[in-house]
């Protein structure tokens, strides 16, 4: 499977991802703005942190995308289940990595970067399998529809903006799980047309 390896440039593209996401997330974990909210008369905080999972979705998206036809149509050829551990694995490197970081730098916002990157991966295959194009911009669209309309008042979320969450809140974790575990059988399943 090396054909696949480097086709997907999991070297070039995935594993510098993982390494910018969590240079990122124990450089600027407790790192915030103030953004003007958009349906609330107040502002909304977005900590950077709510953002480092879309460095793991987009190199993930990217390599997701890298096609070589003549050995992938194929069917002897298991590309989706090497794509679907590919994502199983970058997701948990990076939720692993960003959980790590929290516990050493006692950071609940680095606790929600991993499980945000769950959700915001789940999501970014979800959205591929409908469309290709769709699998970057979904969870950057997430993201700052969150950032903006995504709390009732200063720091109090709504139910559906799973992201913006305390890293403790149960029904946000199991709700991003299942978009992830969602994600990944979507990926798995999704059967790539043989090129005429």
């Amino acid at each position: 499977m090396i054909w696949w390896w480097k086709g997907r440039r999991v070297t070039a593209v995935v594993l510098p991802g993982l390494l910018a996401f969590t240079l990122l997330a124990a450089i600027a974990h407790g790192e915030s703005v103030t953004l003007p909210g958009l349906v609330t008369p107040g502002g909304s905080l977005l900590f950077l942190m709510q953002l480092t999972p879309l460095i793991v979705t987009g190199t993930l998206a990217h390599s997701l995308a890298q096609r070589l036809p003549e050995a992938e149509d194929l069917s002897v050829r298991p590309v989706p289940l090497c794509d679907a551990a590919l994502a199983f694995l970058t997701a948990g490197a990076s939720a692993s990595a960003a959980g790590v970081v929290g516990a050493v730098a006692n950071s609940s916002t680095a606790f929600e970067a991993a499980r945000n990157t769950l959700f915001l991966t789940g999501l970014m295959l979800l959205a591929g399998a409908v469309h290709p194009q769709a699998a970057t911009v979904a969870p950057v669209a997430w993201v700052f529809i969150a950032a903006f309309a995504g709390y009732r008042d200063f720091q109090r979320p709504w139910p559906w903006a799973v992201t913006l969450h305390p890293a403790g809140y149960l029904p946000a974790f199991l709700f991003c799980l299942a978009v992830f575990l969602g994600g990944l059988i979507a990926l798995r399943s999704n059967r790539r047309r043989p090129t005429s």
